[in-house]
């Protein structure tokens, strides 16, 4: 069974100096955000990797500390990263050390350990090798379990998560590795998904958009990827065209297909005009309050934060049965589990929600009672706060 890490009383009452490492800068409103506004008020806190000052203006008590991390592996620049990392440790002297994304993994695991870092901790938000084959999934499950074994602390953000990695021989002291109350990296900002403050702005986006109120709207908010489902969900768009017409498709998120997807729709004029492509956006709360249904058809995930988002605004979401996505969709109570990579099931499910309005309705409401349970920000925090509250009594 995953263990998980819950609420202490804390007998501690100075600030720890905490440290966070990320290797790029596009995951600290997704995956930290929520977090970082807490943390403040309890901590002294760091943040560094890759273009990370661009969020100064929008977290001022956070000091920022631009580092450059590759994501692919390169010797060179890796070792000047471990160098600057270290050098990094050693002036600032953290109490804690706590890195997301696998390579900012590996490199804060080398340099915490070789600076003697008090507390060290990484948090796993899915596995890169989980879709690969051959020599590089053994070199990524290897570095996998370096990092487990030179961190004080490993956390997963789920428990399905840590239970795959558990049959893989990938464990925390023999067990499955924690999770922070029943998963996510941070929780939901409940005041931000609220329908009531998002509606009159939600409702300027539809009309900007053309989507009429008759629609029954699907969405797609991630990485344009394979890993994320993204042919899937415009293969499933198109067969559902041939018997819906009233409906449109949200495809919102950073094409990393090197341009196969947009061709995929130009190319299909008849399909084009019901799917709306957009880029990354800042404001997806606006995008899932026009939404009637999430879809995230994923080969992989660690948790899949943008569900329980779309929870909070009552939205239930059509997702694989993989690791990450069981726990953030109850089958069929919040939303609908369908085979990764079926896009039959895929085509089904949402013809099913299209035919049974109601549905998607009963399922959005379990789902936002399920948020306020479970995975709120302040819960996810006070996890969080806690777990690195007794870790430092424990080395101190």
């Amino acid at each position: 069974m995953v263990s998980r890490i819950t609420k202490m009383n804390p007998s501690t009452t100075s600030k720890l100096k905490v440290l966070r490492v990320v290797t790029t800068h596009e995951c600290v409103p997704w995956h930290m955000g929520n977090t970082l506004i807490r943390m403040t008020n309890d901590f002294d806190v760091y943040v560094a990797g890759q273009g990370v000052s661009a969020y100064a203006n929008i977290y001022p008590e956070i000091k920022w500390i631009d580092l450059k991390i590759e994501r692919q592996f390169s010797p060179f620049h890796d070792v000047r990263a471990i160098l600057k990392l270290c050098r990094t440790f050693i002036e600032l002297r953290p109490d804690i050390v706590h890195s997301i994304m696998p390579k900012a993994g590996l490199l804060t695991a080398i340099s915490g350990l070789i600076c003697r870092v008090p507390v060290r901790i990484h948090t796993f938000t899915g596995q890169v090798w989980a879709t690969k084959q051959g020599v590089s999934r053994l070199l990524l499950k290897t570095i996998d379990r370096f990092i487990i074994l030179v961190n004080t602390l490993c956390l997963t953000d789920s428990p399905s998560q840590s239970e795959f990695l558990y049959q893989q021989n990938i464990s925390f002291n023999g067990q499955p590795i924690p999770v922070l109350s029943k998963g996510s990296l941070s929780g939901v900002d409940v005041a931000r998904f609220s329908y009531d403050r998002v509606n009159r702005d939600a409702t300027k986006l539809r009309i900007r958009l053309g989507v009429a109120e008759s629609d029954f709207v699907f969405s797609f908010i991630a990485r344009k990827s394979r890993d994320k489902g993204a042919y899937e969900i415009i293969q499933a768009f198109s067969e559902l065209l041939k018997s819906c017409s009233n409906v449109k498709l949200l495809f919102v998120g950073p094409d990393e297909s090197n341009g196969e997807l947009s061709k995929l729709i130009i190319d299909n004029p008849t399909v084009a005009k019901h799917i709306i492509d957009v880029d990354r956006v800042s404001n997806h709360e606006l995008y899932l309050a026009i939404s009637d249904v999430l879809c995230l058809p994923s080969y992989r995930e660690g948790f899949g934060s943008i569900v329980i988002d779309a929870a909070a605004l009552s939205i239930p979401t059509i997702g694989s049965d993989v690791p990450g996505l069981v726990d953030s969709i109850d089958n069929n109570v919040t939303g609908v589990l369908i085979r990764a990579g079926d896009t039959n099931e895929l085509v089904v499910a949402m013809k099913s929600f299209i035919d049974n309005p109601d549905d998607a309705k009963s399922m959005g409401k379990e789902a936002l009672e399920r948020v306020m349970r479970f995975f709120t920000a302040d819960i996810l925090y006070d996890s969080l706060k806690d777990t690195y509250v007794r870790l430092s009594i424990k080395r101190h």
